[in-house]
């Protein structure tokens, strides 16, 4: 071999190694955000199959939507008032730490429902016990994981948008996945051993939190002041943020009146005709979709004003709101239920951008609680009224109303002339 094809080999096999060393360099930094992914849609599958379960026993075992809304009215009860004590809690003890201990217990909370099924006839007062004591234990986890992103992001050396895209598409995978395995598990080993399946998927999404290797970042905050003092800086933080506030405000219109068509209304449209697997499917369409529509934020941000992508998800599930409450032909359903779906999808990936750019990361975890705070208290307030409604006047007339209200307040939220502090967090590269 000549010295010329010896420095030539050698060079062919310094680029090769240099490649493999890159490859491996790559992954090391983007294992972090790859695990809190994986533990992601593992608790978010849990919680859609809780979402579609818990409605569906209180039905089965009553016969009335009323104790569907009675049954999510009160278990939402502890995650409303802990909400922003464990705000406090994520920034005092640690984003990662606290999503690991919340999610294995939650997983070892839920076992009580088969168990106690097995033991003693069930009941709605005693569901309505478990549920709260399962939603006490459960609360906080999604506020830490949403807290964690910039550090596992920066890690990964990925852009903010881009991150919360994946996190929000992972999301809605989840959420998506949940209501089709609860219609499944449903139907083949029970309703009450599909809890099971949901206590394993929590304990095992704790579990992939644990090797995690994220510095998080914090900022300076006064050690001395107690959880509570330090729950109400999320407030103060809150209206000093028009940005954020606007957005938390078409938030509270979503939990407050959407959610109940599909926690109150369609689960009775569906309990009527017994037809789970019609509801699951729908309800996993919808978030399928949306899935699509948070991988687009990071091109649309890219390309519009962040008012704009608001202003379009709002008035677009209002949009699909009203067809669909006219409880056509279950292909229209699924029709619209992909749209609303994917103009969905951008929606929570902008929320989580804007709170992460304007709010300062030691402050982060009690605001991501307040969002909390609004799904939960916003069904606790509409879902019985909901579920009485839907008893005393029927499914589609209630269903139409609910459309019309959310058309009504998108319109007043999205023209508001606080809109363009949104574009304050806009895209950065």
């Amino acid at each position: 071999m000549t010295l010329s094809s010896a420095k030539k080999s050698a060079a062919t096999s310094n680029t090769g190694l240099d490649s493999t060393d890159d490859f491996a360099h790559e992954l090391k930094t983007r294992r972090p955000f790859v695990y809190m992914q994986i533990s992601s849609i593992l608790s978010v599958m849990a919680g859609s199959m809780v979402f579609m379960a818990f409605p569906w026993l209180a039905i089965q075992l009553t016969g009335s939507a009323t104790s569907a809304g009675i049954l999510v009215t009160i278990t939402a009860i502890p995650g409303l008032l802990l909400a922003p004590v464990m705000g406090s809690i994520i920034d005092k003890l640690g984003r990662r730490v606290t999503g690991i201990w919340i999610e294995i217990l939650t997983g070892l909370v839920t076992l009580l429902i088969p168990f106690v099924a097995n033991i003693w006839v069930m009941t709605l007062p005693l569901l309505i016990v478990l549920g709260t004591i399962r939603s006490t234990v459960g609360s906080g986890s999604g506020s830490a994981r949403k807290s964690f992103v910039p550090d596992v992001a920066r890690v990964a050396k990925m852009p903010l948008e881009r991150a919360n895209s994946i996190q929000e598409a992972v999301f809605a995978s989840g959420f998506a996945l949940g209501p089709a395995i609860a219609a499944f598990c449903i139907g083949w080993i029970g309703i009450y051993n599909t809890f099971y399946v949901v206590s394993a998927l929590c304990i095992v999404s704790g579990l992939f939190m644990i090797p995690i290797k994220a510095l998080e970042h914090k900022e300076d905050h006064d050690e001395e002041k107690n959880l509570f003092k330090y729950a109400l800086e999320g407030f103060t933080i809150l209206f000093k943020t028009p940005s954020v506030f606007i957005l938390l405000a078409g938030v509270m219109t979503l939990a407050m009146v959407y959610l109940p068509t599909e926690m109150i209304v369609l689960p009775a449209y569906f309990n009527s005709t017994n037809n789970p697997q019609g509801l699951g499917l729908l309800l996993s369409a919808m978030a399928g979709a949306s899935v699509f529509g948070a991988l687009a934020f990071e091109r649309l941000a890219r390309k519009f004003k962040y008012s704009s992508i608001f202003r379009i998800a709002i008035l677009g599930i209002a949009g699909c709101m009203i067809p669909m409450s006219f409880l056509l032909p279950y292909a229209f359903m699924i029709f619209f239920g992909l749209i609303l779906g994917a103009v969905w999808g951008p929606l929570m990936p902008l929320l989580n951008t804007v709170i992460q750019r304007k709010i300062p990361p030691s402050k982060r975890g009690r605001v991501f609680s307040l969002e909390m705070v609004i799904w939960s208290g916003g069904p606790m307030i509409s879902m019985i009224f909901a579920g009485v409604a839907v008893d005393a006047f029927g499914v589609q007339p209630v269903y139409l109303f609910l459309a019309c209200f959310v058309t009504f307040a998108g319109l007043l939220i999205t023209f508001s002339k606080y809109m363009k502090e949104i574009n304050t967090a806009d895209y950065e590269n």
